[in-house]
Order: C-alpha cells, then structure tokens, then sequence
C-alpha cells in the first residue's frame, strides 16, 4: 500500500476514534449536567412544598383554634346582611322562578390573650350564605298561583380562612420560631417529600432569621454554596419574609453521580474494547508492514553488503590472470587468501543481513565479547586495500590508541568500519585518499576515518543516519548505493552503546567519528 495512502487511512481512523471518545465523554458530562438539573429541581420542589406545608399547618392550626372561640360566642360585633334577587320565567309553562343569594358576615374582635399570646386582637369574619329558590306556578280558571319554597345556608369557611390569614400574619410574625416550628417537622416532611420524588440523599437543615443561624437545625449542617438549597419560610402574599430554610446535600455528586453509573460504565467500556480491537489490529498492520520491510531490507541489504566482496574478488581474479602473478607464489597465496577470505565474509553476511532485518523489531541479541578494536580496524581494512589501490588512491592507518580492548561483535563492528571506508571510497571522484585514526580519551577509544572526498553540507550531517536517505546531488549519478549503510552503522553502535558522528565540508572530506567504550 502506497505510504501516504496508509498514513490517510490511519489518521482517518485515528480521528475517527478520537471523535468517538470525544461523543462518549460529552454524552456522558451532558448527562451528568441534566441528572444534576433535575436533582436541583426536585430538591427545589421539595422545599417549596415544605414550606407551603409548614406554614398551611400553622394557619390551620389557629384557625381552628379561633374557629371554635368564635363558635362559643353568642352576639358579634358587627352583623352585615346583603342580598341579591333576581327571577327567570319559563315561557312553556308560564312558571316563575325567583331566586335570593345573600351573604351574612358576622365580624368578631377577638383577643389573642387565651392563646397564650400577648398581642392585639384579631379581626375574625365568618361567613354565611343562605341561597332560597321560590317558584310560582300560574292559576287555574282563575285560582290563586301556588307557591314552593327552596332554602339552603352554606359556611364560606375558605374566605373566612383568607381572611384570617392576612390578619392572622401580623401577629404570627412576632411569636418566637420554636413555638411556630420545630426540628422534626421539618425532617419529616422533608424526607417524605424527597422520597415521592425518588430522591435518596442524606441531607442537613437550618432555618435562618435575616441570614443569621438559629436554633432550629441539624447537629452537623454546614453552609456550603455548591451543596446548599433556601427557600423562604412563612412567606405572605405582601412578600414579607424574616426567615429563611437551608437544606445541605453533602452527598450531592454522589447521588447525581450514581444515577448515571451504569450507563457511563457500558459506555466507556465498550468504548475501551473498540480502542483495544483498534489497536490490536494496527499493531497487526504494522507487524505485517513490518515484514514486508523485513523482507525488502534482506534484498537491499544483501546487494549493499556483498558489493565490496564481490569487487575485491573480481580484482583479485583479474590480477591471477597476470602472467607474472602466476609466477610469483606470494601474490599467488596472497590472492587466493583474499578470494578465500571475501568468499568467508559473503557466507557470513548472509546470516548478518537476516540479523539486520529484526533491528526493526528490536530484537538483535548480538553476542559480545572482549576483542582488540585494532586487530577489527586492520581486518576491515584489508577488506578494501584491493579496490584502492586498484584506484590509485591509499588507505593507511595511524592506531595511536595504547588501549583498545573493548566488547563488540566481530562480525558487525568489522561490517561497521567496511562499511564507513566504503562510503569512504565511494564518494571520493578522484584516487580515494583514507586515513584511519584511533586515540585514547579517558574511559574511550575514539576511531577517525578520513576521506578527501566529496564531502557535504550541514542538512546532509543531520541525516546520514536515516535509513534510504541518499543526498541529492543535481543530474550526478555516478554514485550507487540504498541508503542503508550508515543506517545499519548507527543501529549496530547504538547495540555496542557506542557513539558515532561526523565533520565534514562540501568538497573538503568528511571524517566519521565512533567512540567506544574501553574495558580493562
């Protein structure tokens, strides 16, 4: 799959899941935000109802009292009489009907003294109403109409209760709270108004008078303005008010909270398993993606890897063919030694390249062991002495390092060092011109190899390291290579907990810098 399609598709469903956990989250802080709406207005509610109840109570409570004063009395003070008569006739059966409706108040000036309560008296009305329906039926042959007779009374006890409710405030307001109030009537009530409403809460009260504390309340209420809910108590029709009822819900969130548990947990749990399959099955693409890379990194590899090996055997058997080569045993062996020994390393670096291919995996295991960084350096060089001389160049060695014991690979480090003097070569347009370097620096070897070469520009520097980068260089190709020998370089070191860098300039060289670990 083309790599930006892959990258599309990715960031798509990235998104996609992202758009996902962002619904889930804002369903569920929606959610929360209308339980905790509607718990504050069935706590609301409920405290309005209580209020209502409470003071209801108390004006049934003195009315009835007085009610029944009234009742015992036998003249009032004042007698009012008013009457309205109105009559209808019936055409068909030529009857009349006359109708009265008259209201009787009685007006009482009664004292508050019996109640154990020294204010001024009390206006107290009470209302009758008498109803009386008179038909008349018409006369026979003369005869005198006959006459029938409805009357019904009917107590106004609900406008004598508005009444007595008006008048009645003026002095309930100066009684003292406890008498009008107490405690336990205000939790039961509350408590059963919050229990029609399917609210289970704990809570706490207070009744305050202008905003300061009083007496009625609970052991452990708390003033919070998060968790607190007041409402006015024995408010009048005048909004005349002096106290004020605070209910405390500790367990607030909780109980809001609660409410939406369950579905949040589903939710967010079957949000989870969508990120876990999400997730499983990109890490199953990017293992296969992995071994697609695998595989192409084996044939890369293995063209980069064996180039040398085969260039310096095919020197060494040019040069056999010399008629005076053949002669001279000494270049005989020392050619043979050389097909023999390149021949060894294309064998080995079979094993090296599949070995190269789990560095993607971080899975190389390359066993160590304590070796002699110079007999590595002199090996590797022998390596490609051949294709150098063959042209015209030199590659010479100055191991000024008195220490170079340290814990490598054979196999590797030496591909490491053929691999920097083969850049070396490569990149060098005239006689390749090599200088290899080692010195001592406090607990490290410190290996230079120095070409006058090419050379290249700071952004190159940066990213030589990079696995298939190759640096641009116009309508010049006479370069080959896939950009993976400085990338197995720096991964093989990084193994060795090595370092390596470089200092070049364009058209000046470049020298590759490792540092190494010494071992004692």
């Amino acid at each position: 799959m083309n790599k930006k399609l892959f990258a599309l598709l990715i960031a798509l469903m990235s998104l996609s899941l992202l758009g996902i956990m962002f619904v889930q989250g804002y369903w569920i802080s929606n959610s929360y935000q209308t339980k905790e709406e509607q718990f504050t207005f069935n706590v609301q509610q409920t405290l309005f109802s209580v209020t209502k109840e409470i003071k209801n109570r108390e004006i049934e409570d003195f009315y009835n009292v007085y009610s029944n004063y009234v009742d015992s009395l036998e003249v009032p003070d004042n007698v009012n009489f008013s009457e309205l008569v109105y009559k209808t006739k019936n055409d068909r059966t030529n009857e009349v009907f006359v109708y009265t409706d008259g209201i009787l108040e009685e007006d009482y000036k009664l004292s508050s003294s019996f109640l154990d309560m020294d204010f001024d008296s009390i206006q107290f009305k009470r209302l009758t109403n008498r109803k009386t329906t008179t038909r008349i039926n018409p006369g026979i042959d003369g005869e005198n109409p006959s006459e029938s007779n409805e009357v019904s009374f009917k107590r106004l006890k609900d406008f004598e209760r508005n009444q007595f409710e008006n008048a009645y405030f003026n002095i309930s307001s100066k009684a003292p709270l406890h008498k009008r109030v107490n405690g336990s009537e205000i939790e039961n009530l509350i408590t059963e108004e919050l229990n029609e409403r399917g609210v289970d809460s704990k809570f706490e009260y207070a009744v305050y008078s202008n905003n300061l504390a009083t007496k009625v309340r609970s052991d452990n209420f708390q003033l919070d303005p998060e968790s607190t809910y007041v409402v006015p108590l024995f408010k009048n029709d005048k909004e005349e008010n002096g106290y004020q009822l605070y209910v405390n819900f500790s367990e607030k969130e909780k109980v809001v909270l609660n409410s939406i548990l369950g579905m949040a947990v589903l939710s967010l749990i079957f949000t989870a398993v969508i990120i876990l399959a999400y997730a499983s099955a990109l890490s199953q693409i990017f293992k296969q993606r992995q071994i697609s890379q695998i595989k192409s990194d084996f044939i890369n590899n293995m063209t980069h890897e064996f180039k040398t090996p085969i260039a310096t055997i095919n020197l060494a058997l040019d040069s056999l063919k010399n008629p005076k080569v053949k002669d001279n045993k000494e270049f005989l062996q020392r050619y043979l030694k050389m097909i023999r020994d390149e021949n060894r390393r294309m064998h080995a670096q079979v094993e090296n390249v599949l070995r190269i291919s789990k560095l993607e995996k971080n899975e190389l295991d390359l066993p160590k062991e304590r070796l002699k960084l110079h007999d590595i350096v002199n090996d590797a060089l022998t390596h490609v002495e051949l294709i150098v001389e063959d042209r015209g160049g030199y590659v010479a060695s100055h191991l000024g390092a008195l220490k170079s014991s340290v814990l490598a690979n054979e196999s590797h480090l030496t591909n490491v060092v053929v691999n920097i003097l083969d850049n070396a070569i490569k990149y060098s347009e005239d006689a390749p011109k090599i200088d290899v370097y080692t010195e001592n620096v406090k607990d490290y070897i410190i290996l230079k190899i120095r070409d006058q070469g090419m050379g290249m520009s700071k952004i190159t520097q940066k990213k030589i390291f990079e696995k298939f980068y190759r640096e641009h260089t116009g309508d010049i190709h006479n370069v080959k290579g896939h950009g993976l020998g400085l990338a197995y370089v720096k991964r093989i070191l990084d193994d060795h907990d090595a370092q390596v860098y470089v200092e070049s300039e364009k058209g000046k060289g470049s020298t590759f810098i490792i540092k190494i670990h010494l071992i004692s």
